[in-house]
Formats: C-alpha cells, sequence, structure tokens
C-alpha cells in the first residue's frame, strides 16, 4: 500500500496529455468492452459502475437504496455516456464523458493537496495521474543530474 499526495493540477495535467490520457481510456474502454464488440452496453457499463459501489456506499458505508433507484441512476449515468442516443457508447463517447468528469474532479481538488491511499495494483485513474506525475518530476530530476 502506498500514498500519494494529489491536486487538481494532478488530475489535470494528466487529462491534458493527449497521449497518455488516450492510453488509459483505451485500456479502460477495453476492459470493460466484455464481448469485445468495440462499444459498451448498458450492462457493462453499469458492471463496472457496480464493481467500484460509488453509489451503494456513502463514505464507504452502505447506503439503503432501492433497486429502482439504482436502475434509474445508471441509466442516468449511461444516457449520459450515450451522447449520440445509438444505445451503446463508443469509444469516443467514452474518452469525453471520462475527460469531462476527470476535469470536474481537478476542479474540485483546485490547489488543495489531498492524500490517497491505495494498493500497489490499484489502477484508478487518480492513481494512474499521481503516477505520470511522479514520472515527469522523475524525468526532470534525471535532467538536472
Amino acid at each position: 500500500m502506498g500514498v500519494v499526495i494529489i491536486d487538481g493540477s494532478t488530475v489535470r495535467d494528466f487529462v491534458t496529455n493527449e497521449e497518455q490520457f488516450k492510453k488509459t481510456m483505451d485500456e479502460s474502454f477495453a476492459a470493460l468492452d466484455l464481448n469485445n464488440d468495440g462499444v459498451l452496453s448498458r450492462s457493462e457499463l453499469r458492471k463496472a459502475l457496480e464493481s467500484m459501489r460509488l453509489i451503494e456506499t456513502h463514505f464507504g458505508v452502505d447506503v439503503s437504496t432501492t433497486p429502482d433507484q439504482l436502475t434509474q441512476l445508471y441509466d442516468s449515468i449511461f444516457d449520459k455516456f450515450d451522447c449520440d442516443g445509438s444505445g451503446t457508447v463508443d469509444l469516443a463517447e467514452f474518452r469525453s464523458e471520462m475527460k469531462k468528469i476527470l476535469l470536474a474532479i481537478a476542479d474540485g481538488l483546485g490547489s488543495c493537496p489531498i492524500q490517497m491511499a491505495l494498493e500497489d495494483d490499484d489502477q484508478s485513474f487518480l492513481k494512474k495521474a499521481a503516477d505520470f506525475e511522479a514520472a515527469k518530476l522523475d524525468q526532470k530530476r534525471a535532467q538536472a543530474s
């Protein structure tokens, strides 16, 4: 387990680095596309969201949400991702919405640093942003030496 410190600039730098952001989003999309058809179905996106337990918990404590309420929440999230209304989420739509989400997180963090305790094998977007920043710092140190 490790601890990383990030702020809004960490996340924003990660998102605005097109090469790194695209690579990360493409890998995430491929992992979510369970049937490898090149698009995310409603059920594929829901499975991913359910595995994160973002909606069913509040600060790690289970909350009482009815199955109908959960379905409505997941459907509204899917509809937000499905920009063209096709009934599926393609890679471009996924990248676009994830960029908006991560930039909103960056705006929310602002310049206030937060500490995050992460497992070594954590593959979250925020961990990837922290790793990206650490690599940039290592590169600057190497150039200065």
